[in-house]
């Protein structure tokens, strides 16, 4: 008991750089104690004292805000960080070190009796007021983003966005991706903190002006390879000058003020 218990705050010290000490973390960490609630109530459930494992986790509920059915199978190493608001139904089955976040709900679509609830894979994250809702399963490592809301299977490793949630299939690199994002350097324009599989609305707009950009780019230079082989004497002039990042100075401003607000 005492080994699942240093490995439970373990993995908060894992995954939460706030986390000091291990007395801090046994004190103010209602994940964590929502955690060891259930630790009690899932064995007392699955011997038969239904009322009484109910009783603990509602008692769990009303002191830390995170509702853990005592149904609910789950893994070693689990982690929920923050957790307000956090719901895992009866027949959820969580994989090991798999880590929520505040608002997630593991719920059900079904008022049938029987399997109703998600089976997330070991590793798996998922991102504050995701809905994971029905009987499938989250694959190994996959991603949910938050404020998603995914009604069918994950495949391992994958990234779900968006509601309904779609899977997003990250590109392999290829040379238009390393002229991207040499610009994009030169330019200090990073998607705005996102990663490429987010498909957040204004990064995904510069990035298709710089698409644009590359195949101008591409078909003057292409004029100017044609015309040197008509006339000698063309001069393709001098080569462009680089991208100042000073000149973008203000558009840093905008984006640290409406961080600030």
């Amino acid at each position: 008991m005492f080994d699942r218990l240093r490995e439970d705050i373990n993995s908060v010290f894992h995954r939460d750089p706030a986390a000091r000490n291990t007395f801090e973390v046994l004190t103010n960490y209602p994940g964590l104690h929502a955690l060891l609630f259930h630790r009690l109530a899932h064995p007392i459930w699955c011997r038969g004292f239904k009322w009484l494992a109910r009783t603990i986790s509602t008692l769990a509920r009303w002191l830390t805000g995170i509702e853990i059915h005592p149904g609910a199978t789950i893994g070693r190493r689990f982690f929920i960080d923050h957790g307000m608001g956090v719901v895992i139904g009866e027949t959820t089955v969580i994989g090991d070190d798999v880590t929520l976040y505040q608002g997630v709900t593991l719920g059900g679509t079904s008022w049938a009796k029987g399997k109703r609830h998600p089976t997330l894979g070991d590793g798996v994250v998922v991102g504050a007021g995701a809905k994971i809702l029905g009987p499938f399963e989250v694959g190994a490592g996959a991603k949910i983003g938050s404020n998603s809301v995914v009604t069918k299977e994950v495949p391992e490793g994958a990234t779900v966005v968006g509601i309904p949630g779609r899977v997003v299939v990250k590109r392999d690199k290829d040379k238009e991706d390393e002229k991207r994002k040499h610009v994009e350097k030169q330019m200090g324009f990073d998607a705005y903190g996102v990663t490429e599989e987010m498909p957040d609305p204004l990064a995904r707009s510069v990035r298709s002006l710089l698409d644009h950009m590359h195949a101008v780019d591409e078909r003057i230079e292409t004029m100017c390879r044609a015309l040197q082989r008509v006339d000698r004497d063309y001069r393709n002039g001098t080569s462009l000058p680089p991208i100042d990042e000073e000149d973008f100075d203000c558009v840093r401003d905008i984006e640290e003020r409406e961080d600030r607000d």
